[in-house]
């Protein structure tokens, strides 16, 4: 995506409303475009706003999380959604994948994470929270279990630094090689080891231990 990142943010709490404002304002290619305090306004906002990314709590005072995610993506399927909440439960992480959500970041580590997951989900991807990656792992296909040694060694790089929400163009900096190299590269190993989209690639990560914080540097 060309141009600044539209962000809407929809939190009933003021403190970490402003904490999230301030984090994003520091980042140049961010604006905040709208903010809500509840579920209704919530949707008014995006509706208004045209936000590129709404990142948003789970606990409101009028619509869960689930069902606000579940009538944002209905409406505005463009939209990209990231969950920003203190919930480390399955019981909230599988559902809110399933409504569409494409993030999923916990509150204590949105300092360290939040701009990350802007940058996944924008470049089309999924980027859950290292310490919830697991509670995504009930529907691993069996054929991702095919041993890491068919895959060559940059290929690993790739899907490795993919599954932890790094976008092409900064996998291509690291690697110092050109972004279609990367997307060959992906292109490759999702072939061989049947992982058909992002998400599958954030599983099979997980189910790696490539997601462990000390895995991501």
């Amino acid at each position: 995506m060309t141009g600044s990142i539209r962000i809407g943010l929809i939190d009933d709490h003021p403190i970490v409303m402003a904490g999230i404002a301030a984090l994003l304002r520091s980042v140049p290619d961010v604006t905040v475009v709208g903010r809500a305090t509840c579920g209704a306004d919530g949707l008014v906002m995006v509706a208004e706003a045209s936000p590129d990314v709404v990142i948003m709590d789970l606990s409101l005072p009028d619509l869960s999380g689930l069902c606000l995610a579940q009538q944002i993506v209905e409406a505005f399927p463009a939209v990209k959604l990231i969950a920003l909440t203190v919930n480390e439960s399955r019981a909230y992480v599988q559902p809110l994948l399933n409504a569409g959500a494409r993030g999923y970041v916990l509150k204590r580590s949105a300092a360290d994470d939040l701009v990350r997951a802007v940058r996944a989900v924008v470049d089309g991807g999924v980027y859950l929270d290292p310490a919830v990656a697991e509670q995504a792992l009930a529907d691993v296909r069996p054929g991702q279990s095919v041993a890491l040694e068919e895959l060559s060694p940059r290929e690993e790089s790739v899907l490795r630094l993919t599954a932890q929400g790094f976008s092409n163009k900064e996998i291509a900096a690291r690697m110092d090689v050109s972004v279609k190299t990367i997307e060959t590269y992906r292109a490759r190993a999702t072939t061989k080891i049947c992982l058909r989209s992002r998400a599958e690639i954030v599983r099979y990560g997980a189910s790696r231990g490539w997601l462990d914080p000390s895995e991501i540097r």
